[in-house]
C-alpha cells in the first residue's frame, strides 16, 4: 500500500473513531484538508477525490480501500511531492492507534490504518534452511547444492532461489528509517503498527516467481522494476525490510526487488563477505539477464549499496558486453558508496559501464565506516571515496554526498532534503540528471562532480 493510501486511511478511520464524541482535533481536520486539497491539484485527482469520498461514507470497507489504492496508482499520485509532503504532515499529527473492539471487522481496519504492507520479489544464492519458516529460511552460507530441495524448492540449476515477501512499513514511518524494537524504549517484540518487519516470505519457482513480478509492472503505470543488492554485513531478513523501506519511501510506482548474496550478517567477517560476493558476480549475472527478458519491466533501475556495487558492476558490465540488446531495458545504474578499488573501477569496469552509454550515478562519501574499513584492509582507495581523488569519469556522475546518508539509514529523506534517498526520487519519478535535481556542480581541472544544496 503507498503512502497516500495509508494516510487517507489512517485519517478516515480516526476521524471515524472521533465522529459520535466529536472530538477530531481542528489540527488532523487541517491537515487532512490539506493533503485532499494537494492531490485535487492533480490530473486525474477526480477519481481520486471520489474514492476519498465513498471510504468517508463507509470507512471499513476493503473494496473501497482497494478501489482508492488502484485509483491512487492510476492517477500517478505518489510521484507528487507535494503530495507526499502533505501525506507525511498528515501521519505526523495522527495519535497513536486507539483502543478498539475485538470484532474481527474492526480489527482488520485498525490493521490497514496502523500499517501499511509492501510486496517486494527477491532472488538469492543464500542456502535455504528448510526447518524454518520461510521469512526466516535463508541461512548466511553459499548455496552450492545447485538446487535447495526439489522442483517445488523455488532454485533453478544454478542454485537461484526465488519468492516474494510481504514488508509492513508503520503508519507513522519516518523516511529513510528502518523502524526496529529499541531496548531504550523496552521493546522486546516486533509489531508491525511501530517497526519495518519482514511479516512472510514465499518461495516459489521462477516461473511463478516471474509471474508475479510481470504483474506488479502490468499494474503500474510506469512499467518499471528496481533491483537492489545490498552491502556486506546485510541478513537476508535486514535485505528484504531494506527493500520493503526503500519502495515505500520512493513511492515506487513498479515491482520492487532485491537480490540477496550470502553475506554473513557480521561486521567482523568483513573477507569472508568478500570472498561470497565474488563467487555471487556469476550468479546474479543470470538473474540480471532474466530478469530483463522475463519481467516485462522497460525500464530496470539497478542500485547497488557498499559491497553489493562489486557484485552489481562486475554483472552489469559482463551483460552489456555480452547481450547489449538486453542490456537497454536498464534505465539507471545507481552506484552508492561503491566498496570497489578505485583504479580497477576507473580502469576495468567503468569503461564497460558506460560503453553503451548507460546513465550511471555514483553517490562518494568521505564519512562512510565501511568504506573506511575497505581502505583501511586494501590499502588503496575505493571507488565510493571523496575528497582529493574522487572518481570523475566520462559518462559517470559523481555525486560527493560527505555529511548526507548513502546507508539509507540516518535521515529522514522529507525532513531532511540532503540525502541520498531523497535525490534517488527525483533521478527515479522525473528521469531527472544532475543538472535538473538539487544539487550544485563543482567543476575541477579533472572534471565536474555535484554536491547537495545547502
Amino acid at each position: 500500500m503507498d503512502l497516500i493510501t495509508s494516510a487517507v486511511l489512517a485519517a478516515i478511520a480516526r476521524i471515524a473513531h472521533d465522529a459520535p464524541t466529536c472530538t477530531a482535533p481542528d489540527f488532523l481536520a487541517d491537515a487532512y484538508q490539506r493533503l485532499t486539497a494537494a492531490i485535487g491539484r492533480l490530473a486525474g485527482a477526480s477519481d481520486v477525490l471520489a474514492a476519498i469520498a465513498s471510504l468517508e461514507a463507509s470507512p471499513d470497507s476493503p473494496e473501497l480501500r482497494l478501489a482508492l489504492s488502484k485509483a491512487v496508482a492510476r492517477a500517478r499520485v505518489s510521484d507528487d511531492m507535494v503530495t507526499l509532503f502533505a501525506a507525511q504532515a498528515l501521519l505526523e499529527q495522527l495519535p497513536q492507534p486507539v483502543a478498539v473492539a475485538a470484532q474481527a471487522s474492526v480489527e482488520k481496519s485498525a490493521l490497514v490504518s496502523n500499517y501499511a504492507v509492501v510486496t517486494v520479489g527477491f532472488a538469492t544464492d543464500r542456502q535455504r534452511d528448510l526447518g524454518k519458516r520461510a521469512a526466516q529460511g535463508f541461512t548466511n552460507e553459499r548455496n552450492n547444492s545447485g538446487s535447495n530441495g526439489g522442483s517445488d524448492s523455488g532454485s533453478n540449476s544454478a542454485g537461484l532461489s526465488y519468492g516474494h515477501c510481504e514488508i509492513s512499513i508503520p503508519r507513522d514511518h519516518r523516511m529513510g528509517e528502518l523502524e526496529s524494537p529499541s531496548l531504550w524504549q523496552l521493546e522486546f517484540r516486533l509489531d508491525p503498527a511501530k517497526h519495518v518487519v519482514l511479516l512472510d516470505a514465499r518461495v516459489e519457482d521462477q516461473a511463478r516467481f516471474f509471474a508475479g513480478v510481470a504483474a506488479q509492472v502490468k499494474a503500474s503505470a510506469s512499467g518499471s522494476a528496481f533491483i537492489f543488492i545490498h552491502g556486506y554485513n546485510v541478513s537476508f531478513e535486514d535485505a528484504a525490510r531494506r527493500t520493503g523501506q526503500m519502495a515505500y519511501d520512493l513511492g515506487f510506482d513498479g515491482a520492487p526487488v532485491f537480490y540477496s548474496w550470502p553475506s554473513q550478517g557480521d561486521a567482523a567477517r568483513y573477507t569472508v563477505d568478500e570472498n561470497n560476493i565474488e563467487w555471487s558476480t556469476p550468479h546474479l549475472q543470470v538473474f540480471l539477464t532474466d530478469f530483463l527478458q522475463k519481467s516485462d519491466a522497460g525500464k530496470v533501475y539497478l542500485i547497488g549499496h557498499s559491497m553489493g556495487n562489486r557484485g552489481l558492476a562486475r554483472a552489469v558490465a559482463g551483460l552489456i558486453e555480452s547481450q547489449p540488446e538486453l542490456a537497454k531495458r536498464i534505465a539507471e545504474i545507481i552506484l552508492t558508496a561503491p566498496d570497489i578499488d578505485a583504479d580497477v573501477f576507473r580502469e576495468e569496469i567503468a569503461p564497460k559501464l558506460t560503453a553503451a552509454r548507460h546513465p550511471v550515478t555514483l553517490y562518494a562519501s568521505s564519512e562512510d565506516l565501511a568504506l573506511a574499513a575497505s581502505k583501511l584492509v586494501h590499502g588503496y582507495r575505493r571507488a565510493g571515496d571523496s575528497g582529493e581523488g574522487m572518481l570523475l569519469l566520462a559518462g559517470v556522475e559523481t555525486i560527493d554526498a560527505t555529511g548526507v546518508d548513502t546507508g539509507f539509514l540516518k535521515h529522514s529523506y522529507f525532513a531532511e532534503q540532503r540525502s541520498a534517498l531523497s535525490d534517488m526520487f527525483y533521478l527515479i519519478h522525473d528521469h531527472a540528471r544532475a543538472d535538473q535535481r538539487f544539487l550544485d556542480p563543482v567543476d575541477t581541472p579533472r572534471g565536474r562532480y555535484w554536491t547537495f544544496k545547502p
